[in-house]
């Protein structure tokens, strides 16, 4: 039985990859830490290693030195799976025999896909082009899904889910699904069964708090058909199921049959080894409440790069501010157009972008940005009257927005979930 070390100081993302691994009968040795990976190295011998690049007790260039000294782990290849890092520290690792990199979030049929090349064993994986993304605005868990449905992506949402979960430290969210973009049939009933029981069993919602935004006739048919779903509203009008989900009550619902149990939920769904704690939100970027620390976020590198577009002074202090204490670098830009031009020679791990501006508004940037298919992650900023704007925004592929007044702590944890998901 071929052995996989996995480390990584994400419970969720270790509990996905033993689970996701051992599937295909590998031995999954799990590594907490920096420490405990190169200790574990030492005892089994693997004939792979998955891990992370920002780890503590040591460093992972420390385990990748140690790994290249011990003969009898010298020849192991390597994927690393992380959130950012720069090339000079691509290159620095390249020389350990790390053979693959992913970023996170962890694209998992390209990470099986080097396992399976690495330890010539062909695995079975369903290979139906897919895209699922999930963020949090304005208190609603929207859930896009494109192209069509691949059972392995359905399992990693269940995960995606969790995460955001804790760390906006929400439970039975309001859901807002979105299937705009897919051409489904009767083919697929059995994914689409799978996908709703993962969204709901998993955020603990009950069905009356969810909306899908579809236009297929089979979807809706299905829906209506379901004893399970049945209650699930459809639509295909966004604004109308954005409205509709915001004045909703959710707690109302909780009592109609629908026992909600939380407490133990993260524990039972990413059980931790005796004396390690979950940590998945906030503590992960050195947020103490108050804003980040000076140190290195965990799992973020320090060279982030931040655009602020708005031509409110007091929003791009409020910007500055926020992100005083962690060594980013944060540009203003009074106008789209002054930040379009910037990116002749600049480039960015997040823009905050305001929607009403003078010379270039927030539209236009977008369509600036779709155009020359630059992918940066954009805040779409937002007074609560400009809804129509936000929905026009989601057109354009935006997957993040914010109400307007902004928040330090609201600000930060919509940063950490698109700069620190593991999903």
């Amino acid at each position: 039985m071929k052995k996989i070390l996995v480390i990584d100081e994400s419970p969720l993302f270790r509990k996905y990859l033993k689970d996701k691994l051992e599937e295909y009968n590998f031995e999954v040795i799990l590594g907490v830490n920096g420490l405990d990976g190169m200790v574990k190295m030492r005892s089994c011998i693997p004939d792979l290693i998955i891990m992370d690049y920002y780890l503590s007790r040591q460093s992972s260039l420390n385990v990748l030195q140690q790994k290249t000294e011990n003969p009898n782990t010298a020849a192991v290849p390597v994927i690393m799976a992380s959130n950012k890092i720069d090339k000079k520290k691509l290159l620095e690792i390249a020389k350990y025999n790390v053979k693959k990199f992913f970023n996170k979030p962890l694209k998992i049929d390209a990470l099986l896909k080097g396992v399976s090349e690495f330890l010539d064993i062909k695995l079975e994986l369903d290979t139906t082009p897919c895209i699922i993304e999930a963020h949090f605005n304005d208190e609603i868990l929207f859930i896009e899904i494109s192209r069509g449905l691949n059972q392995e992506k359905i399992e990693l949402l269940k995960f995606k889910i969790i995460e955001l979960l804790d760390l906006y430290k929400k439970q039975s969210p309001k859901i807002l699904i979105i299937l705009s973009d897919i051409n489904l049939t009767k083919d697929d009933s059995g994914k689409l069964k799978s996908l709703l029981s993962t969204i709901l069993e998993t955020s603990r919602s009950p069905v009356k708090a969810v909306r899908i935004l579809t236009s297929s006739a089979f979807i809706k048919e299905y829906i209506g058909d379901h004893e399970k779903f049945r209650m699930i509203e459809v639509t295909e009008n966004l604004n109308q199921a954005m409205d509709g989900l915001l004045e909703l009550k959710v707690s109302g619902f909780i009592d109609e049959g629908h026992k909600i149990v939380r407490d133990d939920f993260l524990t039972s769904s990413a059980p931790a080894k005796e004396g390690e704690s979950i940590r998945l939100g906030m503590d992960d970027l050195g947020m103490d409440g108050s804003g980040m620390d000076g140190r290195e976020a965990r799992r973020i590198a320090k060279d982030i790069v931040i655009a602020a577009v708005d031509d409110d002074l007091v929003i791009q202090e409020l910007i500055k501010t926020t992100f005083s204490k962690t060594g980013w670098q944060i540009k203003c830009f009074e106008n789209g157009k002054k930040f379009t031009d910037s990116l002749a020679d600049s480039t960015f791990d997040l823009v905050f972008l305001d929607m009403m501006m003078p010379e270039m508004n927030g539209l236009e940037v977008l369509q600036y940005l779709k155009a020359r298919r630059i992918e940066t992650p954009v805040i779409v900023l937002s007074a609560l009257s400009q809804k129509e704007t936000v929905a026009k925004a989601i057109g354009y592929g935006v997957k993040s927005y914010m109400i307007k007044p902004l928040k330090p702590d609201s600000i930060l944890t919509k940063t950490a979930e698109i700069l620190q998901m593991n999903f």
